[in-house]
């Protein structure tokens, strides 16, 4: 659990991440460096969870041996299925992580929501309904990992 305390804003209570998989935590199907180390330093405090419609076949394969698990979407409606996974967890002690237009659902209605705006870019309509907005995923993930950093960035 990652308890976050923010002025003018409930705390925050972070349970489960669901994190996409290609354009956030990999470019061109290939895990950005630094990922694997920040997600198993992770892996002691929150669930993590990568829900993909894995576009590149790699996700799998990339992402054996971490402590992830991964949600393979299906080819149409993806937003939705994404969002499907919402109902197995609180939703409320939930930190979305993404930057395509089939995350914009898990931006709206997670707990916390970051958008990636890497070196694949990020939809505006999922980037418009984050709570924060980050360069990389590593930047992301460090706000997980030293939750000050958010306090910085979300108080009133």
């Amino acid at each position: 659990m990652i308890e976050i305390a923010i002025p003018g804003r409930p705390a925050l209570r972070l349970s489960t991440a669901l994190i996409d998989f290609n354009g956030t935590l990999a470019r061109d199907g290939r895990l950005i460096d630094g990922v694997g180390p920040r997600l198993h330093a992770l892996a002691g405090r929150i669930d993590l969870h990568v829900v993909t419609g894995d576009t590149t076949g790699t996700a799998r394969q990339e992402l054996a041996g971490l402590p992830v698990r991964v949600h393979l979407m299906p080819a149409e409606g993806q937003e939705t299925a994404k969002c499907g996974i919402l109902d197995f967890v609180d939703a409320g002690e939930t930190v979305a992580i993404g930057n395509g237009r089939n995350d914009r659902g898990l931006m709206e209605r997670a707990a916390l929501s970051i958008a990636v705006v890497g070196p694949e870019g990020c939809a505006v309509a999922s980037l418009s309904r984050a709570d924060v907005a980050c360069a990389s995923i590593g930047d992301a993930l460090d706000l997980l990992l030293t939750p000050r950093r958010l306090v910085a960035t979300l108080r009133s």
